[in-house]
């Protein structure tokens, strides 16, 4: 039987590649970390690290442990810090942009829901604009949108590069010239998104038009287009463009939160605002990279 203490013991010293360094992550004594490292490695029948001079490194059987080790860990944080929690109560309208929809957003949208039963959650997605012109008429209290330079004040939750994307099976970014997917009358595609390819010089016709980046992921997927999409939204099936690939990034685009007028105050909209910083974090910690 794995103790979830012996798993906190292993996985601090697998990340500080010493036993003394682990122990001082814990708060403990070396020589108590080290009994709980032999106490698991009796458990699992074989040992977990090599002891080196100058700390230790994981054994075969300890990287495997590893990922097993941080998830138990992990569950158990959240665990703790969901029943420490006051739940919170009452009604939150948040907006996100389409790209969010389908692979960042939902998962912590469900996991706020289950955390907070009291909370009524209600998404909205669209466009920034939208978003924007219902945050001032009071029908959402928290808006997530790309940043074009005039939305006014908000807190930036993270950059996300914008990338051309193809299909991981076909080969349509080597054919010239490039088919591409485009949003209809979008001054965006126009200056940025085809502008970098007229700067590379790669010769492209637009294949594929459409309004919303669900189109632009079909167009991809499918094998007809390459397309403009968040470096954190590929999908699945789709790899990024590199410039080994002759494909350089279009641009780097902020993603700013914005609260109704009025600072929306309610403790279920903070904890929504929240959510939302944790949940765009690692593109800040990534430097912009998902």
């Amino acid at each position: 039987m794995l103790d979830s203490d012996l798993m906190r013991g292993f996985l601090a010293v697998a990340e500080a590649g010493s036993v003394t360094r682990g122990a001082a992550r814990l708060g403990r004594t070396q020589s108590a970390v080290s009994m709980q490292i032999r106490r698991l490695e009796e458990v699992l029948g074989q040992p977990l690290f090599e002891r080196l001079p100058r700390g230790v490194v994981l054994t075969e059987r300890g990287a495997q442990l590893l990922p097993y080790a941080r998830r138990v860990v992990d569950l158990l944080a959240e665990a703790g810090q969901a029943l420490r929690e006051r739940p919170l109560a009452g009604p939150v309208r948040v907006g996100i942009p389409e790209e969010y929809s389908e692979r960042l957003l939902p998962a912590a949208l469900a996991a706020f829901a289950a955390r907070h039963p009291g909370v009524e959650v209600s998404v909205r997605v669209d466009y920034s604009a939208p978003q924007l012109a219902a945050l001032a008429d009071g029908a959402i209290d928290l808006a997530v949108t790309f940043a074009s330079g005039q939305e006014g004040p908000g807190e930036v939750l993270g950059v996300d590069p914008t990338v051309w994307v193809t299909s991981a099976v076909h080969g349509q970014h080597l054919r010239r010239p490039l088919p591409i997917a485009a949003f209809f009358r979008s001054d965006w595609c126009r200056d940025y998104a085809e502008g970098s390819l007229r700067r590379q010089g790669i010769r492209y016709r637009v294949a594929w038009e459409c309004d919303t980046a669900g189109g632009m992921e079909q167009a991809v997927r499918a094998g007809l287009a390459v397309a403009p999409l968040a470096r954190s939204a590929l999908p699945e099936g789709c790899r990024e463009l590199t410039a080994e690939d002759g494909f350089p990034p279009i641009d780097a685009t902020a993603i700013v939160l914005h609260r109704a007028p009025g600072g929306g105050a309610s403790e279920a909209v903070a904890g929504m605002a929240e959510m939302l910083r944790a949940a765009f974090r690692p593109l800040t910690a990534q430097g912009g990279t998902a």
